[in-house]
């Protein structure tokens, strides 16, 4: 295992994107006044059709691009991601293999990605936009779907790819390998297939550890296991894992990064490794991760 260097940028931003999400009402006056904030600057922002068409009357401007969700990113620089950590992961599967930075801005919730907060919003992008700021990657996963030797579907994950039974099912069994070599079969409620950026996610909940968000690797951690000896384990990124579904006639569902699901059949196979693209997510120049750690999990409060 080995830390990747964060890295700095010095470019000049002359293209950004701007994607909130549109169930919240806060979000409306914070795009009205981003995008107010730069026009000025003769910046072009891309904002997402759909929410140029929630303001009376809708918004406008010279440098103003509505655009598909979809889209944003082939267009611009940077991104800015207005919302929670939901939001953010949404769009880290829309930046795909891009390397758009992303700056994740908080607008409540937990938010361990989204960690800008909204009191430093525009010190901070003015900071960006000067292209004075620091960018972390964040391993990113590739998780298929192989049945009777056929790749049925494959997914990119930036937090994790979760194999879970049904409400009603029983403890499944998940025969388990590394790089071919037989590591175990879990009789368990699932297993948790977690990048560093998801330890603090369903990982962390499940028992699993935290881990520094740009070491090279993964975690394996079972749900509920029948046997309280399978504990969660850390290996290298550079491996493939491959779990088989050995439980017959249960509900068994693969989850990735919570927002998308994948219904699995007897002896069918989650392939999980490491993908070919990462992702870049903007520090925040006031924090670090420790200090998001200490908030967010209120460690030192009696």
């Amino acid at each position: 295992m080995f830390m990747v260097q964060s890295s700095r940028m010095e470019c000049r931003m002359k293209q950004i994107g701007i994607i909130a999400k549109q169930n919240k009402p806060e979000a409306l006056p914070i795009v009205k006044n981003l995008v107010a904030w730069l026009q000025p600057k003769k910046i072009e922002v891309y904002l997402e059709e759909g929410m140029v068409n929630l303001f009376r009357p809708p918004l406008a401007g010279p440098h103003l691009h509505p655009i598909g969700r979809e889209n944003i990113p082939e267009h611009v620089e940077m991104i800015i991601v207005l919302g929670g950590d939901g939001t953010l992961l949404s769009v880290a599967r829309l930046v795909g293999d891009r390397e758009v930075p992303i700056l994740g801005v908080n607008l409540g919730g937990l938010g361990f990605l989204t960690e800008i907060t909204l009191e430093e919003l525009h010190r901070v992008v003015e900071r960006v936009v000067q292209g004075d700021f620091i960018t972390n990657e964040r391993v990113v996963l590739n998780a298929s779907v192989i049945r009777r030797g056929e790749r049925m579907a494959e997914f990119i994950v930036l937090n994790d790819a979760v194999i879970n039974k049904g409400a009603l099912a029983r403890i499944i069994d998940l025969e388990t390998t590394i790089n071919q070599d037989y590591v175990t079969t879990f009789k368990s409620d699932g297993l948790i297939i977690s990048t560093p950026t998801g330890s603090t996610a369903y990982n962390l909940s499940a028992g699993g550890p935290i881990v520094y968000p740009s070491l090279h690797c993964m975690i394996l951690t079972p749900i509920c296991p029948h046997t309280l000896t399978n504990r969660p384990i850390v290996i290298p990124d550079d491996v493939v894992i491959r779990a088989t579904l050995k439980a017959k006639q249960q509900e068994v569902i693969l989850t990735l990064d919570g927002q998308q699901g994948f219904t699995l059949e007897f002896e069918d196979v989650v392939e999980v490794k490491k993908a070919e693209g990462r992702i870049l997510l903007i520090k925040s120049p006031y924090r670090h991760y420790f200090e998001v750690l200490r908030e967010k999990l209120k460690w030192g409060e009696r």
